[in-house]
């Protein structure tokens, strides 16, 4: 059954929701994780704007959808490769928000010892092969992963992240040469969300569908609304169980916007216009899909009210958390470090 979870504790039925065999908890388990990474977005933002976080960060903010429905369907031992803009995978994949923002923030006691920061964060035990900084840059990792997976007959599938841009790098071929070559189990999951840093993809990139890229190395490809999280679930997970079966790679372009600049010092303003982003901010995938909960599927706005307080306490637990850890001293620079 779609959204099939365990049942929560003290009850033996299950409650559905709307005609398409999704059941409730699950439904409410996909928007806490929304919910959870706009906050969390949003704390960051207001953290580098008071001068507490140093370097910078590129915010996840109105792409919710893709990270959450995509990470839904894994099962605890498959991976994700992330990218720079890595927050809201990190999250889906149910990583610790406290070790997270610690890490944001350079502290001891991130995932990373501070070491890695806004776009390098390693979570291995959650699946989590790393954020990158290079555009395109995780693709060939997310491929190799998928190889060993193959080797080993480990049946972990790879959920390969990346931008629009990334899929005009060299490594994005490659990569999909060789997965489709060896049919490996990976699942490459394009944001495109319209810009690559300040240039519009349209100026660069002739396909308006970046999926069609797949029919140059015989694997399947699509197209979906990345604002809409059970589409993209939907998606996901038929690509993940063609992937679990040796059938290989699939190549899934989830159409979204970024409501913030490329990174937080980037207002946005001189490549992208005010109509533009409104347009695209009345389709924001949290509150599409909460009326979508509590109009047709037929949830109390209350408890959605109670969920969302809840993780409010536990974003600004993560920051006191973030706060208090001590920096990592000067005599630990060379340790953990490889080349």
């Amino acid at each position: 059954m779609k959204g099939a979870l365990k049942e929560s504790a003290g009850s033996k039925k299950k409650v559905h929701a709307g005609g398409d065999g999704y059941e409730a908890d699950f439904l409410k388990k996909l928007y806490s994780t929304m919910y959870r990474i706009r906050r969390f977005e949003e704390q960051v933002f207001e953290l580098y704007k008071i001068g507490l976080m140093p370097g910078l960060a590129h915010l996840y903010i109105g792409e919710e959808a893709v990270a959450t429905g995509a990470c839904a369907t894994l099962q605890d031992k498959d991976y994700i490769v992330s990218t720079h803009r890595g927050h809201g995978h990190l999250i889906a994949r149910e990583a610790d928000t406290k070790k997270m923002m610690a890490e944001i923030l350079g502290k001891k006691d991130g995932y990373c010892k501070g070491k890695a920061g806004s776009m390098h964060i390693v979570a291995l035990d959650k699946g989590i092969l790393g954020a990158n900084g290079i555009v395109g840059g995780g693709v060939p990792i997310a491929t190799g992963a998928a190889f060993m997976s193959r080797y080993r007959d480990t049946k972990q599938v790879i959920l390969s992240f990346l931008g629009d841009a990334a899929t005009n790098e060299g490594s994005f071929h490659e990569s999909l040469n060789m997965a489709s070559a060896w049919k490996l189990p990976v699942v490459y999951v394009i944001e495109n969300n319209l810009y690559g840093i300040s240039v519009a993809l349209k100026r660069v990139t002739k396909v308006r569908d970046l999926s069609v890229r797949a029919g140059a190395y015989g694997i399947n490809g699509v197209s979906i609304d990345g604002n809409d999280v059970l589409k993209v679930y939907e998606a996901v997970k038929e690509a993940v169980e063609s992937a679990r079966k040796g059938e290989g790679p699939t190549l899934i372009e989830c159409k979204t916007y970024r409501w913030k600049g490329h990174h937080v010092g980037d207002p946005a303003t001189q490549y992208r216009t005010g109509e533009e982003e409104a347009s695209w901010k009345e389709r924001c995938p949290l509150k599409c899909f909460r009326d979508d909960l509590t109009k047709n599927r037929g949830l109390d706005p209350k408890g959605i009210d109670s969920l969302e307080s809840s993780i409010n306490d536990e974003i600004q637990a993560a920051i006191e958390f973030a706060k208090n850890s001590p920096y990592p001293d000067s005599t630990e620079a060379f340790e953990d470090v490889y080349a």
